[in-house]
């Protein structure tokens, strides 16, 4: 009997932020990755503080509720992996992008997995790249 293989997404900032800050695309975004591994790079970690800070700094956020935010964060489900250094910059050349979004897009093709982002221009520049990013409620 041949084992199904479980269906990967590698994810960004914006997906995990959605889901920890309960907006409205929360129960979509849910639904669509359930029973699926979960995969982002590990500069997500950096990309999540750097966002609750942002948010403390424009006080849209409380450092209490940043704390209880990280927990949610830390309860999501996602295997963090490595990324090619040279091919992450060699992407954010070629696609204009910052090198955050180029780790995530090299993350997506190293896995060989779709892609979920609300960031449109991520997304454009994902597909460019070869990409099957997915769209959800953009």
């Amino acid at each position: 009997m041949e084992k199904k293989k479980q269906m990967v997404f590698v994810v960004d900032t914006s997906v995990l932020i959605a889901v920890i800050a309960n907006e409205p695309i929360k129960a979509r975004l849910i639904e669509r990755t359930r029973s699926a591994e979960l995969v982002a790079p590990h500069s997500i970690h950096w990309e999540i503080g750097n966002a609750f800070s942002a948010m403390i700094k424009r006080q849209r956020l409380r450092l209490a509720d940043a704390t209880k935010a990280l927990e949610l964060y830390a309860a999501i489900p996602v295997r963090f992996v490595d990324v090619d250094l040279a091919e992450a910059l060699k992407l954010s050349a070629e696609l204009d992008i910052y090198a955050y979004d180029a780790y995530v897009i090299s993350c997506a093709l190293g896995q060989r997995a779709p892609m979920l982002t609300l960031d449109r221009r991520l997304l454009k520049a994902a597909r460019t790249a070869g990409v099957d990013a997915l769209e959800i409620g953009l």
